[in-house]
């Protein structure tokens, strides 16, 4: 079975999550949480530069169980990540000025068959696990999205727009993959 994997990622706060929910809906297919949103609001909202190798194995953990799941059911073969290793490696870079080779290692063997980029031009919304409400640091960080994704061999998109205007962009990358 070839099951297609599309991984949503961007700044905090651009719409990830509701991204994913979406295409989920529309595809009907599944969709993988951030891991690290469970791991932080069950230890505490600060975090070390080690907890972002349990939130790596957590993210690997669940994208490994919603393939599984894919496999054994009726879902069609497509599933949506509400981000990968690639934000780790990012988050781990900016906040920590380094990254753990494992990480790095794990990241030159995904293989994904694309990546939606979310722009930050959308509100930032609070939450107790934001970190980054200054749009500068925000589009900081959309560059270094950008530039990554760039090293990258899987073909990736900007998502830009009000909520509406994400889904349906990103919904007509999703189906030009699909139909090729």
């Amino acid at each position: 079975m070839n099951i297609k994997k599309f991984v949503v990622i961007g700044p905090e706060s651009t719409g990830k999550t509701t991204l994913c929910k979406n295409l989920a809906d529309h595809f009907k297919a599944p969709w993988v949480a951030e891991y690290a949103r469970e791991y932080l609001e069950s230890k505490s909202t600060t975090y070390n530069y080690t907890d972002l190798t349990e939130i790596a194995k957590g993210q690997l953990a669940l994208e490994q169980q919603a393939v599984s799941a894919i496999v054994e059911s009726e879902y069609p073969t497509i599933v949506i990540l509400d981000t990968n290793l690639l934000v780790i490696k990012i988050w781990s870079e900016y906040v920590f000025n380094k990254c753990d080779n494992t990480l790095l290692t794990s990241i030159a063997n995904m293989q994904y068959d694309g990546y939606l980029l979310c722009n930050t031009d959308i509100p930032w919304v609070k939450d107790n696990l934001r970190e980054y409400p200054n749009i500068v640091e925000r589009q900081k960080l959309f560059v270094y999205y950008k530039e990554e994704l760039s090293e990258q061999l899987a073909p990736w998109v900007i998502i830009e727009g009000d909520y509406e205007a994400r889904t349906t962009l990103a919904i007509r990358f999703i189906n030009a993959i699909l139909k090729r």
